[in-house]
C-alpha cells in the first residue's frame, strides 16, 4: 500500500499552505470581524488564479485536473487559517464540478471557465428548504415547463455565497406526481434571470465572513436548455455531488482541528517552560496526544474517500465516514484546545476561539452526523 502523495499533490498542498502563511492567515480574524466582502472577494480571486477552484475539472474548461486527493489536500491547508474562505472554496468547485458531470458541452463551456478563473466570484449550491435539509427529497420548490423556460417558485434557505455567486445549481420538483425523490430536476440558474432574488442574510455563530441567504424564486425564468442532465433526475445527481462535498468539508474541519491543536501545542510549550505545574502538563499531554491522534485518523480516512473517487469507485460510504469522524474530531479538538487555554481561548484576541466557533456547523452542513451514520449503515446492511 502505498501512501506517498504524487509531486503534483505535494506541489498543490505546499502551494496552499503558502497562501496561507502569506496570505490568508494574517486577514482571517480582520474578516471575521468585518465581514468585508471585498476582501474575501479578493482573497478568493487570488486563490482561482492559483487553480483552486475547479481543482478536479478538466483543463479544457479552465480548471487544473489535479484530483479529489489534492482537493483534499487544499481543503486542509485553507481550512488552518480561514474557514468561511474554505466554505466558499470548496463549494464553488463542487458546483463547476456537478456541471462537468451532467452539464451539456454548451453548459459546460459557458459556466465552468467563469467558476475557475474567478469571473464568479463563487459558485451556489441551492438545495436545502425549511422543512427539507436532512430530508432533500422532501423538498416543495417546483419547476413547470413553459414553452422555452422552466418556471420555479419557492424558497431555499442556508445557501453560501449567495450575495456574490455568479451561478448557482438548484433542485426543484418537476414532477409533481412521482413518487418521493423521482420527480426532481436540476436547473443553472443566474442572479439575474427573471423572478430570482436573494433574500435576507443569517445571523450565524461561526464563518461570519461567509454570507448565508435565502434563495427566492418568484416565478423564476430559467431557460429550458438550462436544465442539468435530464428531466426527474436530480435527487441522483444531489445524492452523487453531496457525498464529494462531504470530503471537502471534512478535509476543511481537520485543518480547523489541527490548527487548534498547534496552538493549544505551543500554548503548553511555552508554559512548560515557565515552569507550570507538572500535574497541569500532564492533563494537557493527554488531551494532545488523544486529538493528534484522532485528528491523524481523520486524514487517512479522508485521503482514502478522495481516492476511491479518483479511481471512479463508490465511495459513498466512505464519504460519509471520512465526514462524520473528521467534523467530530475537530469539534472535539477545538473544545479541547480550549479546556487547555482556559480564559485565554474564550477571548477573541485568541484564534482557538473562531475556530471553536468555525468548527461547529461542520458536523451540520453537507449532511448532519447522524445522516451520515444513517449512510453508512444503509450500506453496511444492503
Amino acid at each position: 500500500m502505498d501512501f506517498e502523495l504524487t509531486q503534483e499533490q505535494k506541489t498543490i498542498r505546499d502551494t496552499a499552505a503558502q497562501f496561507v502563511k502569506h496570505e490568508l492567515e494574517p486577514i482571517a480574524a480582520e474578516l471575521d470581524q468585518t465581514k468585508n466582502r471585498e476582501k474575501l472577494k479578493g482573497i478568493l480571486k487570488k486563490l482561482a488564479d492559483l487553480g483552486f477552484m475547479g481543482l478536479n475539472v478538466d483543463r479544457k474548461y479552465g480548471g487544473t485536473a489535479a484530483g479529489t486527493v489534492a482537493f483534499s489536500l487544499a481543503m486542509t491547508e485553507l481550512g488552518r487559517a480561514c474557514a468561511s474562505t474554505t466554505v466558499t472554496t470548496s463549494v464553488t468547485n463542487m458546483v463547476a464540478e456537478v456541471i462537468q458531470v451532467v452539464g451539456s458541452e454548451p453548459l459546460r463551456e459557458k459556466y465552468i471557465p467563469s467558476l475557475c478563473n474567478g469571473e464568479f466570484a463563487a459558485g451556489g449550491f441551492a438545495l436545502t428548504e425549511a422543512g427539507a435539509g436532512s430530508d432533500p427529497a422532501a423538498m416543495r420548490m417546483s419547476a413547470v415547463l413553459d414553452g422555452d423556460h422552466w418556471v420555479l417558485n419557492g424558497q431555499k434557505l442556508f445557501i453560501s455565497s449567495a450575495e456574490f455567486a455568479g451561478v448557482f445549481v438548484v433542485w426543484a420538483v418537476s414532477d409533481k406526481e412521482a413518487r418521493k425523490g423521482k420527480g426532481i430536476s436540476c436547473f443553472l440558474v443566474e442572479p439575474s434571470f427573471p423572478g430570482l432574488r436573494i433574500g435576507k442574510e443569517e445571523k450565524k455563530l461561526g464563518q461570519l465572513a461567509s454570507p448565508t441567504n435565502e434563495l427566492i424564486c418568484d416565478n423564476c425564468l430559467v431557460p429550458k436548455e438550462n436544465l442539468l442532465g435530464v428531466p426527474n433526475d436530480g435527487f441522483r445527481i444531489a445524492a452523487a455531488e453531496l457525498a464529494g462535498g462531504r470530503i471537502g468539508i471534512g478535509s476543511m474541519s481537520l485543518g480547523i482541528g489541527l490548527a487548534a491543536m498547534d496552538f493549544a501545542r505551543d500554548y503548553v510549550k511555552e508554559q512548560a517552560r515557565l515552569d507550570l505545574p507538572a500535574f497541569r502538563r500532564r492533563g494537557a499531554d493527554r488531551m494532545l496526544a488523544d486529538n493528534t491522534t484522532r485528528l491523524a485518523g481523520a486524514r487517512f480516512l479522508l485521503l482514502r474517500a478522495a481516492f476511491l473517487k479518483d479511481q471512479k469507485t463508490f465511495y459513498a460510504k466512505e464519504a460519509s465516514m471520512a465526514k462524520v469522524y473528521a467534523t467530530e474530531a475537530a469539534n472535539q479538538a477545538c473544545h479541547d484546545a480550549m479546556e487547555i487555554l482556559g480564559d485565554y481561548g474564550y477571548t477573541q484576541d485568541c484564534p482557538v476561539e473562531r475556530f471553536y466557533r468555525d468548527v461547529r456547523v461542520t458536523s451540520i452542513y453537507e449532511g448532519t452526523s447522524e445522516i451520515q451514520r444513517l449512510i453508512i449503515a444503509r450500506e453496511l446492511l444492503r
